[in-house]
């Protein structure tokens, strides 16, 4: 059985750094966050955002969901984590860009991909199903390709449908028209290390370091 232990430890390893001779990040956030950059993203374990990206703590408003999804807004009085923690970043701390970080080997899109039912499970079917609209279109685009590039394409589709669900909140939407917020979509390639990020003009997610 996996013993919490090394967590512990890991905690006094984060202790040490930042609570120890050099306590200034913390203090400096005693009574709020600066983070200016939301990122959407999966919780799969492998693919940690500020680990990918080398953040310290306060650099990165994070919320992370299966298959890093933006639901469509909706105003029905249910509960929407994801949504709340949007309209936070945006409303309550000003974030300057949005970025949607899908990735290879996503499970929740492999769900997607896989069935044709919503009630194979109690929640997660249901939940993918925000990206069919990107299922359709890469069987309609990809039909001829091999079942790993469709499933690759659907992977990078997906983050598209959740940049165009962002523009459904019109606190989203406004400051992106007037300037004030950029939004992103980006790709991490677990399997090659390497991160893409989506260019419209090639309508592609290109290798953020070439």
């Amino acid at each position: 059985m996996a013993k919490t232990d090394v967590l512990i430890e890991g905690f006094e390893r984060f202790k040490a750094r930042y609570f120890g001779d050099d306590q200034g990040l913390y203090d400096s956030m005693k009574t709020g966050q600066p983070a200016k950059t939301l990122m959407v993203a999966c919780c799969d374990s492998r693919v940690d955002p500020a680990i990918l990206t080398d953040c310290d703590p306060g650099d990165l408003f994070t919320v992370r969901n299966v298959a890093n999804l933006v639901p469509p807004c909706e105003n029905d009085q249910h509960h929407h984590g994801t949504s709340s923690a949007i309209e936070f970043a945006v409303k309550g701390l000003g974030v300057e860009n949005i970025i949607v970080m899908g990735h290879a080997n996503c499970g929740g899109i492999k769900g997607l991909w896989e069935s044709e039912d919503l009630n194979d499970s109690q929640f997660i079917h249901r939940w993918v199903s925000i990206a069919q609209e990107a299922k359709e279109w890469v069987k309609s685009n990809h039909a001829d390709q091999s079942d790993a590039v469709q499933l690759k394409a659907c992977e990078q589709r997906a983050v598209l449908v959740s940049l165009q669900n962002l523009l459904g909140f019109d606190f989203v939407k406004e400051r992106v028209e007037s300037g004030s917020i950029t939004l992103h979509g980006w790709y991490f390639d677990l399997t090659a290390g390497e991160l893409l990020s989506y260019n419209p003009t090639t309508d592609k997610f290109e290798n953020t370091l070439d």
